[in-house]
Parts: structure tokens; sequence; C-alpha cells
């Protein structure tokens, strides 16, 4: 419902329901600000925003899911508000994690069917569950849709910055602690310039102005072009990139989603688990400083900052198949 990244790992599931029951009503309920990424989505019957900020929108989407009169309600999220969400539906079968998988275990006395997930990554752990709702196991395919007016406008934004070719970096996240330092970003920016003669995008979102101002700071005298982009425009640039360089966060999903080239930068959370679901990306990690935690800390986490800017340059170069 409400975090970027565990959407985008939600779509093959939604995409195995639709293969296996072509006639059913499917529908997904998100919050409001991520609604972009599911539209036009053509697994979906209808997706259902929810704005959790008021009481009246909540109201909204409890009448909305009731009135349809699932048969089932599947609960990706394994949160008390989602799980509720799914109880609040009606729907006689709810199926979701089994409580020492789920984020907040207690959320599991809320299902009919509690599911042990099966492989390492978040994506074949989602399949699970549809798969226990009946739909087939068929390779995990990532349904975005991109609309003409997002492909025009990042067509302006880079035409008035003189830019046809051009990478991706992607310095902000949820929590500072499994992100990498925007001065390393500019650094990294200035190495594959003198190294290549390539030019960057800065990619931010609200409240990450600052990240994207140190990021150009730090990459000297040909620095990357920062730009705003609402969940539109972003699909569509992420969709051009050369390639991506980023932490554990939404945008990098949706780039390995759109089948961008990513590297990612990882620390406390596990890349086995949370990485680029394709074989063909490449993650950067320092096991011997690196502990799985997934704590959501304030600053800098050690084992982001063991990663050095020359083994994202090297990354780059393996992941694109160029010699260093």
């Amino acid at each position: 419902m409400s975090a970027l990244g565990d959407i985008v790992h939600a779509l093959p599931a939604a995409a195995a329901l639709r293969a296996t029951y072509t006639e059913a009503r499917i529908d997904w309920v998100i919050d409001a600000k991520w609604a972009r990424v599911l539209e036009g989505n053509p697994t979906l019957t209808e997706v259902i925003s929810l704005d959790g900020r008021s009481s009246h929108g909540i109201a909204a989407a409890i009448r909305k899911v009731r009135a349809s009169k699932y048969a089932c309600a599947i609960d990706f999220q394994g949160l008390y508000k989602s799980a509720l969400i799914a109880l609040a539906s009606g729907a006689p079968r709810r199926i979701g994690f089994q409580s020492s998988y789920a984020r907040e275990g207690l959320v599991a006395l809320l299902y009919t069917d509690r599911v042990n997930p099966r492989g390492a990554h978040k994506v074949e752990h989602n399949l699970t569950l549809v798969e226990r709702a009946g739909a087939r196991s068929m390779p995990p395919r990532f349904p975005l849709a991109i609309r003409a007016e997002d492909v025009e406008c990042v067509a302006r934004e880079l035409s008035a910055h003189g830019l046809a070719d051009f990478f991706v970096l992607n310095p902000g996240g949820g929590w500072r602690s499994k992100c990498w330092p925007a001065e390393r970003y500019g650094e990294l920016h200035r190495a594959l310039a003198q190294r290549h003669g390539w030019r960057g995008v800065v990619t931010f979102g609200p409240g990450e102005e600052n990240l994207a101002r140190q990021v150009i700071l730090a990459a000297g005298d040909n620095p990357p072009v920062a730009i705003a982009l609402g969940l539109g425009p972003l699909l569509a640039i992420l969709r051009r990139a050369k390639f991506i360089v980023s932490a554990d966060t939404g945008p990098l999903h949706l780039a390995a989603a759109l089948g961008a080239p990513v590297v990612g930068l990882y620390g406390p959370t596990d890349p086995a688990r949370n990485g680029p679901f394709s074989d063909h990306d490449v993650v950067v990690r320092n096991l011997r400083y690196a502990e799985t935690t997934y704590s959501r800390g304030a600053s800098y986490s050690a084992a982001m900052l063991s990663i050095t800017v020359e083994q994202v340059v090297d990354a780059v170069e393996k992941r694109l198949g160029i010699a260093g």
C-alpha cells in the first residue's frame, strides 16, 4: 500500500493472478501518493486510492472494498493497516504471511490463510501468496504504463539541458542508514565524466533538494543536471537512462522493473531479498562491514560509508560490459 519498492515487488504477483483468473475482478488498494505507479496496469480492474491522512479517506476506501464483495483479500504488506483493510473488505478468505515473517507479527491472526514464503527475494515471497490463492507459477512480469505526456515532458527537460545520452544518480532514500553520501555521488559523476565523457541526471523527490545540490557541488566543473520529477516523468526518464546508480530505494526498483541497467549500493538491507531482481544487474556491498539489520538509522551506516567511488565505477563498467 505505501512503500514504492514493495509495490514494485508485488507487481508480478498481480500479473500471475490475472494470467490465471482472466475474468476475475482484481483491485489493488494503494496509498494515494503512489497510485500513478499502478495507473494503466493491464492486470488490474481498478486501483483504489487510500488517503490515510484523514478518517474520511480511510472510510471511503473501506466502503469501496466492502461494496465489491471480494472472494479473497491478499495482504502483501503485513502491517496492521493493510491487514485491517483486508478484514474490513468482508472477504471470507484472507491470505497473508505467517507471524514469523510478517512485519507486525500479530497481524497473522487476522488472516484465514498464513503462508510461509518460498525463495530468497521479496518478489518470490509475494508470489507464494498468490499461489496459495490458486495462481499458477510463471516467470515474473512487471507491468508499468508510461504515458505519452510524461515521455514528452522528459524529452523537453533533457533537450533544454542538451542531454540525449545520460545516466541517473539517485541519492535519496527512505532512511539515511541505507543511503550513500551525496558527496560520493558527485565524486562518482566526476570520475565517470573524466573516464568516459558521460553526463548524469540527479533525480530527487520532495524534501531532497539539498541532496541534489550536494551532488552537484561535489561533481566539480562538469556537474550533473538535477531534475525534480513526479512519478510519471520518473518512469519515463528511468526507462531512457543508460544506467542508474542508487541505494535500496523505490527508484532503483522502478528502474529494474523497467529493464534499465542498475548498480545497487547496499549496506544494512539484504540484496538477496531486496536487491534488483535481474541477474544482470550489479550490487556493491562490502560484507566485512555489512550487517543485515533493516534498522532505520538517521545517520550513514558504516557499511554504506565503506563503499568507495572506485568500487562503484568498477561496478558500472561491469554492468555495461566495459573493460576498466
